[in-house]
């Protein structure tokens, strides 16, 4: 075998890697058990492997003083992300402390062995709240063991939690609130205090990422490591785009793939990321930069009767207001802080009501329904330019699940868009970034970046069965996923149930279901249009529920189930099915087939991309 050496580094070529020293079930259960890992987490998985190998080796078997030593001399950092916004914070806080020569692992929610949180010492919580008041996906078996009978005591153990949540939700950081509450009550000391950041991030994660560092590079005792270059081999230069750095992508295509008399327009676009270094795999989102359209920024104009053509300046930044409208402020999504900023200077009475305590419900069909225009509307008031600016919130991308695998496009990525576009008070409302991707032109630029999904993925065996659940837009990562499972030669099954209103209208990628299933790329296809014949109307739950037994079987047998869509209705209609039919065909009571199912989640053999 021949080694090439490196600055003192042994790498073993590539070409000369010996055959892997595992039976097929000993392979397979590795692959299970890295399933899902990031690639931090993997790296972590190498190390411990080596050392433990060296240990072997020596004839000495791990130490539990010395595992404890490296357990109280490092900082543990969990999160769990639905969006990837905590994903995002808790990345940065371990580069960070890398930076300043703390020992750090980074570990999503749903890869923590739970088993080790009674011998953790410093521990950072990152995690975001749901719908009301729920934990991510991947987070709920974290969260249901710190909260349960079997999480130990925790009198060693140095914490701090930041909750990410929206304020204009009633159970704002309710995840965030109840972790900081269980791991105190357990016995555990906060070394910071609970951070709780709105949709606004950034304004209390930054300080409270600061003083959280601070205080574990004191705990722990650390000093930054000294600065060294180290000339290993040089590497091409490629730019970085991130979410901060988004990349331009050219538009390549921008097809409605709905009937010209359907009510609704869905859009396939085609992006060009060449040149980028954007990497993703199937069931990634793409995170798009939108503008606002220009008909909405006149309505704003005219009703607030203000200058377009006004500078204003905020947090450092000048920009005329038709600007900060257009591309930096969010004009079409309600919220709680911008309704309270109405109403003190409209000193409207009844926008007071509405945020009192008592009047959640009230508030929250509000916020369902309405668009802020529609507030400027009902509720005049004089505002100057400065106050408006400052009284939106910023502009945020949006997350649009991937409808192709790079194995199958190169370097492009497809998009599936609905788009946003009702009459409602008398006037026309969009939606600000299915406006924006659905009037752009053949070679138009948008910004982009990637955000993983590493709670999305396809399963690391292919010959494992596949179940995807996608009704409407839903089915953009299912085209991704029979695309790659295509591509990779997977043996294992592919079974897709689509739903949408009418089959002659809307049956979205129709031509490539049909040619997917001819190939034999796709085993098995499941409609559900609602609107076609009489009532009552179905949904992919019913046909879920018609298919029950085979459903059942295929989960029996080791498939991975897999459900995209909205999140209000179907998805929990999609849950509360899939407990009946476990429950039916596989003889539980409702609450023994829920904690089955459950149980799939953990072993991420169901996993959820909602919105």
């Amino acid at each position: 075998m021949d080694v090439q050496k490196d600055d003192g580094v042994n790498a073993v070529a590539h070409s000369e890697l010996p055959a892997l020293p595992l039976s097929p079930e000993r392979t397979a259960l590795l692959q299970r058990l890295t399933e899902g890992l990031a690639p931090a987490e993997l790296y972590w998985v190498a190390a411990w492997s080596a050392a433990l190998a060296a240990q072997r080796q020596q004839g000495a078997p791990l130490v539990a003083a010395a595992a404890g030593r490296a357990l109280a001399d490092r900082l543990t950092i969990v999160y769990g992300s639905q969006t990837g916004n905590a994903r995002r914070l808790a990345e940065q806080l371990a580069e960070r402390s890398e930076a300043a020569g703390v020992p750090v692992r980074l570990l999503r929610a749903g890869a923590y062995p739970q088993r080790e949180l009674a011998q953790e010492r410093t521990l950072v919580l990152v995690i975001s709240t749901q719908g009301e008041g729920e934990p991510p996906d991947d987070a709920r078996g974290l969260v249901e063991f710190i909260a349960g009978k079997r999480a130990p005591q925790l009198p060693a153990l140095r914490f701090a939690v930041l909750g990410l949540g929206d304020s204009s939700y009633p159970q704002f950081c309710a995840i965030g609130r109840q972790l900081d509450a269980r791991l105190a009550e357990l016995g555990a000391s906060r070394f910071a205090p609970l951070g709780e950041a709105d949709v606004d991030i950034e304004p209390v994660a930054a300080p409270w990422t600061e003083r959280a560092l601070q205080q574990v590079q004191e705990l722990l005792k650390t000093t930054p490591p000294p600065a060294r270059v180290t000339a290993l081999h040089a590497v091409t230069n490629v730019a970085v785009h991130s979410r901060e750095r988004p990349f331009a992508a050219t538009v390549l295509a921008n097809q409605r793939i709905v009937a010209r008399d359907s009510a609704r327009d869905v859009r396939h676009l085609e992006l060009s990321l060449q040149g980028s270094g954007l990497r993703y795999e199937a069931g990634d989102a793409l995170g798009v930069w939108p503008r606002n359209p220009a008909a909405l920024v006149t309505q704003w104009l005219d009703t607030l009767r203000l200058d377009g053509g006004q500078m204003v300046t905020h947090q450092g930044r000048t920009l005329p207001l038709s600007e900060w409208l257009a591309g930096e402020r969010e004009l079409t999504r309600l919220n709680r802080s911008f309704i309270a900023a109405l109403a003190g200077i409209s000193g409207s009475e009844a926008l007071q009501r509405v945020l009192a305590p008592e009047q959640a419900v009230a508030l929250a069909q509000l916020l369902a329904v309405d668009q802020p225009i529609d507030l400027l509307r009902r509720h005049p008031a004089r505002w100057e330019a400065p106050a408006l600016v400052a009284a939106l919130r910023p502009l945020t991308p949006r997350l649009y699940s991937i409808a192709s695998s790079p194995k199958a496009v190169g370097e492009e990525v497809h998009l599936t868009v609905a788009v946003v576009e009702y009459e409602a008070h008398g006037s026309t409302h969009w939606g600000a970034a299915s406006s924006f991707l659905a009037g752009l032109a053949e070679d138009a630029a948008v910004r982009v970046f990637i955000e993983p999904n590493e709670r999305f993925r396809l399963p690391a065996d292919g010959a494992r069965d596949v179940i995807m659940i996608g009704p409407g837009t839903g089915v953009a990562p299912f085209r991704a996923f029979v695309q790659e499972r295509h591509e990779t030669a997977a043996s294992g099954r592919n079974w897709l149930f689509f739903g949408n209103r009418h089959a002659a209208q809307d049956f979205l990628y129709q031509v490539e279901w049909q040619a997917a299933l001819k190939s034999g790329a796709l085993q098995r296809l499941d409609l559900a249009f609602s609107r076609d014949g009489d009532a009552p109307r179905v949904y992919v739950q019913d046909r879920l529920r018609e298919r029950g037994a085979e459903v059942y079987a295929w989960l029996q047998g080791g498939a991975h189930l897999y459900v995209c869509g909205d999140s209000a209705h179907m998805a929990k209609d999609v849950h509360a099915a899939l407990i009946e039919l476990i429950a039916t065909h596989g003889g539980l009571s409702p609450d023994a087939a829920a904690a089955w199912l459950a149980e799939l989640l953990q072993q991420g053999r169901y996993a959820r991309d909602v919105y």
